[in-house]
């Protein structure tokens, strides 16, 4: 059964596409078993006993009174990738969507808080050999300088190509992309908020409703540790200064305050709230 949480009239779905234990210090090297597990609040939901870090790939599905939509589309099936785990996966994603009460028709909007590979892989499938919209009644929204950014590396031959024309040129081709700003309002309950560092145009969404606040964190942060090390920059972050003072930032924001975090990446229960931790914090859940 998929984690659900409730704010206001608005409900979040998280869909699990790839959970793992460990194997992650390609992603946060800092993150020793020694440092991880000399946060003892990580264990036993974020880190094992060993210090290793638990981590999910999961899409999260917001349902409005007026639109559902999908933030974030994880990996995908049938995808070469550089990362041999995640080339050509075979996984019930869309099975477990649909079995949820989501089925791809009944998406309204895809939402792309960047365009990195375990965030776009679903946005298309492969159908008689040609890569397909998946969600063909959907809207996909992708920030403007995030696309700018992405396509003009593809168009010199550079970075994330095949991921770009596999992933994102489909939709964009299909007419399906609405290109917007790192603080577009989606509906009366959703707007985006720009969290820049982990990508040029990254951006986290607002849930607000009734009185009630929650943010969907993207990848500014990756895992719970970061709280108490703000200043471990993942390997694949853009800017990694930028990262850090967006983390220190957001964190701060958000220490003390009854907006439910809902980590892009978290493991079970993936969701709390940041508190202080003397001049660090922690997730409260």
């Amino acid at each position: 059964m998929a984690l659900t949480w409730t704010i206001g009239d608005v409900r979040v779905t998280r869909v699990v596409e790839l959970e793992a234990i460990g194997g992650s210090r390609f992603l946060l090297p800092q993150a020793t078993r020694e440092a991880v597990a000399g946060i003892r609040w990580l264990a036993p939901h974020f880190a094992d006993a060993e210090g290793r870090l638990k981590m999910s790939i999961h899409a999260l599905v917001v349902q409005t009174p007026s639109r559902r939509i999908i933030v974030d589309t994880c990996i995908g099936n049938d995808k070469q990738r550089e990362m041999p785990p995640w080339s050509h996966m075979q996984t019930r994603f869309l099975e477990d969507l649909t079995a949820e009460g989501f089925a791809p028709e009944s998406i309204d909007n895809v939402l792309c808080t960047h365009l990195h590979v375990d965030h776009v892989g679903w946005n298309t499938r492969l159908v008689d050999g040609v890569w397909t919209p998946t969600f063909p009644n959907a809207r996909y929204l992708i920030g403007r300088d995030e696309f700018e950014y992405w396509r003009g590396q593809t168009d010199e031959g550079q970075g994330e190509t095949m991921i770009f024309e596999d992933s994102v040129r489909p939709v964009w081709d299909a007419g399906l992309v609405d290109l917007v700003g790192t603080d577009h309002r989606i509906c009366d309950e959703v707007r985006l908020t720009p969290t820049l560092g982990h990508t040029p145009g990254h951006v986290s969404v607002v849930i607000e409703s009734k009185g009630e606040r929650a943010l969907i964190t993207g990848d500014f942060i990756h895992h719970p540790c970061q709280m108490a090390h703000p200043e471990w920059a993942a390997t694949v972050d853009y800017d990694p200064q930028a990262s850090t003072a967006t983390r220190r930032r957001m964190f701060a924001e958000l220490a003390g305050t009854p907006t439910l975090v809902i980590g892009t990446h978290f493991a079970a229960p993936t969701a709390g709230h940041v508190v202080w931790d003397g001049d660090a914090f922690r997730l409260q859940v």
